[in-house]
């Protein structure tokens, strides 16, 4: 029986007994886990107040080579995040960002940069980030570890330029579409011009790159572009931005 040590972030909880619960985090080493933590819900627990939401932890874990759940040993809290208690737009992202790991990965997958980004994004949010940025930022991020960043720099249909034009972005196509291409695709989102070079800007430029809240049209295609990777719309979705 060998003991690992991980970082991870706790992005589910529940309760499996009256004593125990099952924790999913979404660890640095091994991508996304689920484990029982035995005896966490006593009073007086060796796992500290670890296993809230959102909650950055060292944990030691037994991991089951065959199955089942792994078993957590130890959890000590590294790191918690005062603005999701202060501030409820950027608790709603918080929220996004742990169902888009949750629903969005597979287990023990692991994507270092993601949960860098992760921990990074509700970081921002301590700064005063902009909630909207920050959800813009993350889901750009996502798509990029999971292999559906979109393609910005030229029609995906065509080749041809989309600078100064208004374009579609279309998720099924894996990127942008001119005017002139428009009508060969089934579903997509409309981007201005200047909602175009935003999203690029942004997406070339990693989290720093942008000061300015998203376009409208923005949200809405990356809202149209998750939601297709995912296979249902994200149900936090409509708290971030509002509908």
């Amino acid at each position: 029986m060998v003991i690992e040590a991980a970082t991870g972030l706790v992005v589910r909880a529940s309760d499996w007994s009256e004593t125990s619960r099952i924790v999913t985090l979404f660890t640095r080493e091994w991508g996304k886990i689920r484990a029982l933590a035995k005896g966490s819900r006593r009073l007086r627990s060796h796992f500290e107040m670890a296993f809230d939401l959102l909650t950055v932890c060292h944990v030691m874990v037994i991991r089951k080579s065959h199955g089942g759940l792994d078993l957590l040993t130890e959890a000590r809290v590294e790191r918690r995040f005062a603005i999701l208690r202060q501030n409820l737009n950027a608790l709603y992202v918080g929220y996004y960002v742990a169902e888009l790991l949750t629903e969005g990965t597979q287990d023990y997958d692991p994507h270092p940069a993601l949960y860098d980004t992760a921990v990074l994004i509700l970081e921002s949010l301590e700064r005063g980030r902009h909630p909207a940025l920050a959800a813009t930022e993350f889901e750009l991020a996502w798509l990029r570890e999971v292999g559906y960043s979109p393609h910005l720099e030229a029609c995906v249909i065509c080749g041809g330029s989309v600078e100064g034009e208004e374009v579609v972005w279309s998720p099924a196509s894996g990127g942008v579409v001119c005017p002139r291409c428009r009508n060969r695709v089934l579903e997509g989102a409309r981007l201005s011009s200047q909602s175009w070079l935003w999203l690029r800007h942004t997406l070339q430029g990693g989290t720093s790159a942008s000061t300015v809240p998203p376009p409208q049209d923005v949200r809405q295609a990356l809202g149209l572009a998750v939601t297709q990777v995912l296979g249902r719309r994200p149900k936090m979705l409509r708290f971030v931005d509002g509908q």
